[in-house]
């Protein structure tokens, strides 16, 4: 009789082979059923592990959809990141260097691209990133921004973020490509920053002043 827990029911134990084991369920379960169906313990369930151990692995489900489609740089955890580390004010500036940085890297970038192009070109992909998209980056940054209108205010940031990502890496127009993350926040950032504070928002001109009583 041994201790190895018989609670295991058969689970494997953690290991190279069990990471890939996990990451081919997650990408065929992401690819069948889409992003917000599929759920970890599905997963581990499926894979014959333990939750914790894919927990352990890729930390959440945003992590296993970045791994399951071999991603170097996860969008939504960076995204994730750059919110939570500072103040909302600087978010726009913060976002444009951070998608620069991934984007530009040599390591990081190719996966990225490749994953834009095979979402244009293959419906169900590309129906499973507009998934995780607006689940991961839309809804997250619709609930930092206050009002009514803060899905659509985040949708609009999206959008610009979309257009810097789809002209600097696909379309490669100039000056766009040539620019640096200096000049690109200069220019690009002033529009996330519009976009966060909406239409009605009375950026770049003087306000009227309130009528006298």
């Amino acid at each position: 009789m041994t201790d190895e827990p018989a609670s295991r029911r058969g689970r494997r134990p953690g290991g190279p082979d069990t990471r890939a084991a996990i990451l081919d369920v997650a990408r065929r379960r992401f690819l069948e059923d889409g992003y917000h169906t599929v759920t970890l313990r599905s997963v581990a369930g499926e894979a014959g592990v333990d939750l914790a151990l894919i927990s352990y692995y890729f930390g959440s489900k945003k992590g296993l959809f970045g791994a399951a489609l071999a991603l170097g740089a996860n969008p939504a955890e960076l995204l994730a990141r750059v919110v939570e580390e500072g103040d909302l004010t600087t978010v726009p500036e913060r976002v444009v260097r951070q998608v620069v940085a991934v984007w530009d890297d040599p390591v990081t970038g190719p996966p990225l691209i490749a994953m834009l192009k095979t979402a244009i070109e293959d419906d169900s992909f590309g129906a499973l990133v507009k998934e995780a998209v607006e689940r991961e980056i839309v809804d997250r940054i619709a609930g930092l921004v206050p009002g009514r209108d803060a899905r659509q205010r985040a949708a609009a940031f999206t959008t610009v973020v979309a257009g810097l990502i789809t002209t600097r890496y696909l379309l490669r127009l100039e000056p766009v490509v040539s620019m640096t993350a200096d000049e690109l926040v200069r220019f690009v950032s002033p529009q996330l920053r519009q976009a966060l504070r909406g239409p009605g928002h009375p950026a770049g001109r003087a306000r009227r002043p309130a009528p006298r009583p």
